[in-house]
């Protein structure tokens, strides 16, 4: 199946499934057995991914196109829409997806994106956003503006059609890289996040192929990306020195009576180019996404 071809049809509506903006960030912190990066267990009722452990984000809000939050832009739209290098992606929704990221981080996590906010700026505006202040007013009530600087674009993934793991629904979800903001600790919202974990990415995965943690194929294929590095300055630096943020379209097919996904590179996907390092499949067994040479190919080179 072309992973290219035109949107499925829903069962439910007859109509094609639409492919939804999102954004959603790689918090990574430094620790003495390497770098750390944070991940949240969605509740067990959740609509998207529910019990699985994600990195913060989710989809774009027409809020985040408000003129009120771009004017608490640290950067023009333009700018930010050179930094993702998608010349089909306009400044406006360029803005509105480093706006996402940010607001999902604090929303689910309590982290304060922002220039020189630190622990007390994020309680006051913690306590802003409960008293039903929107985003883009709670940055302004509070001088604050975001660091977008500090979101390097990583990835972009774009669900393919009868996706393994949400089934009805499409995104295309570009995935940023910060370091934890300093002085600031995450605490999970306890509604739609139930646990958040900093873990170490081999670790991480580690936990998911022993069945303690329950994880999607972007979060597994960022956490091998993520294990080949020995910092967040070595993270970063990558960013930094990419042209443009890899692009993951996911192939889904099945081989020998088994469900299976491959990634640009691999001899069943038609992107023959790859474009990170990791397993080229994975094929499902059971409750498991499995890399064809086991838990040592997410780490190969």
């Amino acid at each position: 199946m072309n992973p290219h071809a035109t949107d499925p049809v829903s069962a439910e509506t007859g109509l094609p499934v639409p492919i939804r903006p999102a954004a959603s960030v790689l918090i990574c912190r430094d620790s003495d057995a390497g770098p750390e990066v944070l991940l949240l267990e969605r509740h067990a009722q959740s609509d998207v991914h529910a019990g699985a452990y994600v990195f913060p984000g989710g989809k774009l809000d027409a809020a985040d196109q408000a003129p009120h939050v771009a004017a608490q832009l640290d950067q023009s739209p333009a700018a930010l829409q050179a930094r993702l290098c998608d010349p089909e992606l306009d400044a406006a929704t360029a803005a509105a997806l480093h706006v996402a990221a940010a607001r999902e981080v604090f929303e689910e996590c309590a982290l304060l994106l922002a220039a020189g906010a630190d622990a007390r700026s994020a309680a006051q505006a913690a306590g802003l956003l409960a008293r039903g202040r929107d985003f883009g007013a709670v940055l302004a009530a509070l001088g604050l503006r975001l660091d977008t600087g500090a979101l390097w674009p990583w990835s972009r993934w774009i669900t393919p059609e009868r996706s393994l793991n949400s089934p009805g629904r499409r995104f295309d979800t570009r995935f940023f890289v910060t370091r934890a903001p300093a002085g600031q600790e995450a605490r999970h919202d306890d509604r739609e996040v139930v646990r958040s974990v900093w873990l170490r990415p081999r670790e991480a995965l580690e936990m998911y192929w022993d069945g303690r943690i329950a994880m999607v194929p972007p979060q597994l294929m960022s956490l091998a990306h993520l294990s080949r590095h020995a910092s967040v300055d070595a993270i970063l630096a990558e960013a930094r020195a990419r042209t443009r943020p890899c692009v993951i379209r996911p192939h889904v097919f099945e081989v020998e009576g088994l469900r299976a996904m491959a990634y640009p590179g691999d001899a069943l996907h038609p992107e023959r180019e790859r474009a990170m390092p990791g397993p080229l499949r994975l094929v499902q067994r059971g409750w498991r996404l499995e890399p064809l040479g086991g838990l040592a190919s997410f780490f190969a080179d």
